[in-house]
């Protein structure tokens, strides 16, 4: 479904003077821990079209803006904090973009080979496979967690193999509102669309999390396909400690029933059973992980089954909690700690992934 690496034309990291047809997009917010990366990758990109880099920075009080002035051909759009959101800050890279086909990336996933710009945005060819929307591949970083690390594998190797590409969309095969729901699954990560689609046909929605699922829900309830990429890869996970761990989960988790993602309540008893089930298979995935030092092993033996046990509490409480009672949303909230410490010391506002 790619074309083979010989073949891929030369286009053009064009800049600001250049007519590009793609635009990659990157919202940032005190990112500068990679975003040095993530220019350095994009500016040895390799693929057919002649592309620019457009970053949206929305009042960052770390050296992110000063990264990216280092880089003259990219693109600078400045917005007060205020003004961010998930979805809309998405919306306005689009109205930005001068290229056809627009790309995606959180400031903290790096590309992980030359090719990923020509991968993630060849399914939208309306000559190929005329996907409206891409979702990249993601692969977690060294020193990730197990928990986490082993989940973003999983969820990865659930869309297809790593060779080819595999589109995804509506029709007899889809029996149930689980099947939907799976085939729906988007994250803006490492994801693509064309420009013309989100300004014309279905934008992002304007919601506090989540963004990126509603938006593969509507595409896929359109009728429109969807297509993983998997050789669109870029190196990404989050770097958190145990409590924004919780947190965190706790504003994917509420952020999913906002946008209509049936997710019951979760039983008592189960905050409890689901932790040490999870734990002891991860056990053995680490004993056997020839990835891990042995030192890395013994330490991740003691400390990763605390994060299952955040993200099985985590979960409990925000599948109980009432979405209406803000006082107990924002106290379990990440985004809401962040946008409260940001009143007092500004930059420490939402995560944008």
């Amino acid at each position: 479904m790619t074309a083979p690496r010989s073949n891929v034309p030369s286009g053009t990291f064009v800049g600001l003077r250049g007519t590009p047809q793609a635009t990659v997009i990157i919202p940032t917010f005190n990112g500068e821990k990679y975003i040095s990366q993530i220019l350095e990758s994009l500016a040895v990109q390799e693929t057919q079209w002649d592309f620019e880099v457009l970053v949206i920075d929305s009042g960052s009080s770390d050296r992110t803006v000063e990264r990216v002035q280092e880089h003259p051909l990219v693109r600078l759009h400045q917005i007060p904090n205020s003004e961010f959101g998930h979805g809309k800050t998405r919306n306005l890279g689009a109205t930005l973009a001068r290229g056809e086909y627009v790309a995606y990336l959180s400031h903290d996933a790096i590309p992980a080979s030359p090719f990923w710009l020509h991968e993630i945005t060849k399914p939208l060819d309306p000559q190929g496979l005329n996907a409206a929307a891409v979702l990249g591949k993601q692969v977690a970083r060294p020193g990730c967690f197990p928990l986490l690390k082993y989940e973003i594998r999983e969820v990865f190797q659930r869309f297809g193999p790593n060779y080819g590409t595999t589109l995804f969309y509506v029709d007899d095969f889809a029996r149930s509102r689980d099947d939907v729901n799976a085939m729906a699954f988007y994250s803006d990560v490492n994801s693509a669309t064309r420009r013309s689609f989100v300004l014309d046909v279905i934008p992002y929605q304007d919601v506090l999390y989540s963004e990126d699922m509603a938006f593969g829900l509507d595409v896929i309830e359109g009728g429109f396909i969807k297509a993983y990429a998997p050789q669109a890869v870029v190196e990404h996970s989050n770097d958190l400690t145990l409590r924004e761990y919780r947190m965190r989960l706790f504003d994917e988790i509420t952020g999913l029933r906002r946008i209509g993602k049936d997710l019951p309540p979760l039983r008592w008893s189960r905050q409890f059973i689901y932790p040490l089930y999870g734990a002891g298979i991860d056990s053995l995935r680490i004993v056997a992980d020839k990835e891990m030092s042995l030192g890395s092993k013994f330490r991740w033996l003691v400390v990763n089954p605390f994060f299952h046990w955040a993200k099985w509490r985590s979960f409990y409480r925000s599948t109980h909690v009432d979405l209406n009672d803000k006082v107990l949303v924002d106290k379990g909230s990440l985004e809401s700690a962040r946008l409260a410490a940001a009143e007092v010391a500004p930059g420490l506002s939402q995560s944008h992934r």
